[in-house]
């Protein structure tokens, strides 16, 4: 079974078992999260669309650990003007694994 899930202004589509790295919620590592946006949910043959959302629909999914991704570097410069300006950024985020997807 698989369902496809809306955080963060995203969208994935996850099954029972996956693990993702999604935007960071405000949640500690060991927690459970509850994803209600649930745009379909996908059984063999047998498919449900909402309208926007599945009614009664979630997926529930344990919170592996909250972190930040890779550096990256962002460099600006303005040819013959003595303009440089160096900046880094590191994006946060929140490793999940789903566990039970449950229809209503």
């Amino acid at each position: 079974m698989t369902a496809i899930i809306v955080t963060g202004g995203k969208q994935y589509k996850v099954a029972e078992g996956d693990t993702l790295f999604i935007e960071k919620l405000p949640v500690e590592a060991g927690d459970t999260v509850k994803f209600d946006q649930v745009l379909a949910v996908l059984d063999g043959d047998k498919a449900t669309f909402g309208t926007p959302v599945v009614e009664g629909a979630s997926v529930e999914a344990s919170v592996v650990k909250n972190g930040k991704g890779k550096k990256i570097r962002i460099f600006k410069y303005k040819p013959k003007k003595g303009y440089r300006k160096r900046q880094g950024h590191r994006q946060p985020y929140t490793k999940v694994t789903i566990g039970k997807i449950t229809v209503g």
